[in-house]
């Protein structure tokens, strides 16, 4: 295997400044972590006083654990017990509860200051979490249907050198949208008194999923169908077998579960589903339930992924995916025409004009004796802006990279590829991803590996930085 460095991080770099990087929360408040209605000393504030309900749900899921756990004994216990004993036990645990509930939403406090975000928590040991403003790159709202009923959103802090992503439950829902705008315009370095002057950026609605489209895309899914016939052979199949119908019915709920995340789960989730452009990056507002706005950051996608399902293929439809460093929002677009996806890509990849693509396949030489009837699926396309290859034939899978997002390039080559003349070429973004182009001609692949270098080398130096509102 051979590798080459391509000059450094696919990321750009962060400006320094002074201070702990962690992750943490922040209430709203006045510009600068000025105090305002319910704020503490420093300007310190609470969230939203629905909060102690959501955070009391903790200990009584601990306690149906236990029950649970008991079975029978936990039965025996409670039965012993007279009616005013069941009351008055059923009272304490309540009011445990609801001090627990209360305690830990009181000793919370957050503040925001002029470079980072601060959140104290704790009741007997005090603990205090740093969020630097300058590696914030995308604030979410989200509203669970039970808070969209009561009038509350959470704010999702996805922060740069975390897996996870910081919640901040709850607000009210004009609070949450206001301290997003407020956060992202420091982000974009604007003065405290100004970011709160400018509020929620505008916004163009660039596309809306139709939710026909969405429930028929669903159903043309080959996957949704092979589970659906798993679901049904493999009980069947398990009752045959063992003559038990309980064991039947232990084979059946996982592919019950399977089959409800790839059809119903997956439909609540992206229904109504929206992209729309603003200074801030591209806004996606879906769901069916509970409702989220995620942010793509501006500047931070590594890779694009274009999936078309062989049954989608004659509607022209396509989905889109995406590989952001740092964050786990991996759908851009779960169902469109190819064109009106493409337009949406565009966006994401200023200058880059996917239909001008010029893909050139395996040779056939080698690669039919490596990868046998599937080799046709593989191709390559290498443009000034991009790298991109293509894989698979039922479900065919066309993965773009940025050369500025390139972080190395390597070429591996097996012993029965090297005896028939292939070789494959494999890209590594910032988002701990890698895009391979597969049986390519040793000759070219030597070749292409060099020239990506240099390609990611130069595209970098050029590219702009990665920061909000710019």
């Amino acid at each position: 295997m051979t590798a080459l460095p391509t000059g450094g991080d696919a990321v750009a770099p962060e400006p320094a400044v002074p201070g702990p990087a962690g992750s943490g929360l922040v209430e709203p408040g006045p510009a600068g972590g000025g105090q305002g209605e319910g704020a503490g000393p420093g300007g310190e504030r609470r969230l939203h006083p629905f909060t102690p309900l959501r955070r009391a749900w903790v200990p009584i899921a601990a306690t149906l654990g236990v029950i649970v756990q008991q079975g029978d004994r936990a039965g025996e216990w409670i039965a012993d017990l007279s009616a005013l004993l069941r009351v008055l036990t059923l009272l304490a645990l309540v009011l445990v509860f609801g001090v627990y509930g209360f305690l830990s939403w009181w000793f919370t406090h957050f503040s925001v200051t002029d470079t980072e975000l601060r959140i104290r928590t704790g009741l007997l040991f005090r603990r205090t979490a740093h969020i630097r403003l300058d590696r914030l790159q995308a604030v979410d709202v989200t509203r669970p249907l039970l808070a969209r009923l009561t009038g509350v959103a959470s704010l999702r802090l996805d922060v740069i050198g975390t897996d996870d992503k910081d919640e901040l439950a709850f607000l009210g829902e004009k609070e949450a949208v206001a301290l997003r705008a407020e956060l992202l315009a420091r982000a974009a370095g604007f003065a405290p008194e100004e970011a709160v002057r400018l509020g929620q950026a505008p916004e163009r609605e660039l596309l809306r999923v139709l939710p026909r489209d969405l429930a028929v895309s669903l159903l043309l899914s080959l996957s949704v169908l092979a589970a659906l016939a798993g679901g049904i052979a493999a009980p069947v199949f398990v009752w045959w077998i063992s003559s038990s119908p309980w064991a039947a019915v232990v084979a059946l709920l996982p592919m019950l579960g399977a089959v409800w995340a790839g059809s119903a789960g997956r439909f609540l989730t992206e229904y109504d589903w929206t992209v729309a452009e603003s200074p801030d990056g591209l806004r996606l507002d879906h769901g069916l339930l509970d409702r989220a706005h995620e942010t793509v950051p501006p500047g931070r996608v590594q890779t694009v992924r274009i999936v078309e399902p062989l049954l989608w293929r004659r509607r022209g439809w396509v989905r889109v995916e995406l590989a952001v460093a740092g964050t786990k929002n991996d759908v851009l677009v779960p169902v469109a025409s190819r064109e009106a996806a493409y337009a949406v890509v565009a966006r994401v990849l200023p200058g880059v004009d996917l239909t001008a693509l010029e893909f050139t396949g395996a040779p056939a030489a080698g690669s039919r004796w490596v990868v046998p009837v599937w080799w046709k699926g593989y191709a390559l396309a290498v443009s000034p802006e991009v790298f991109a290859a293509r894989r698979g034939r039922l479900c065919r899978r066309t993965e773009i990279v940025p050369h500025a997002k390139v972080q190395s390039v390597r070429l591996s080559q097996g012993p029965w590829e090297r005896a028939r003349g292939v070789a494959d070429v494999r890209v590594d973004t910032g988002a701990n991803g890698t895009v391979t182009a597969r049986l390519r001609a040793a000759a070219e692949a030597a070749e292409l590996l060099y020239a990506q270098a240099a390609r990611s080398r130069t595209s970098r130096a050029s590219a702009r930085p990665d920061r909000w509102m710019t």
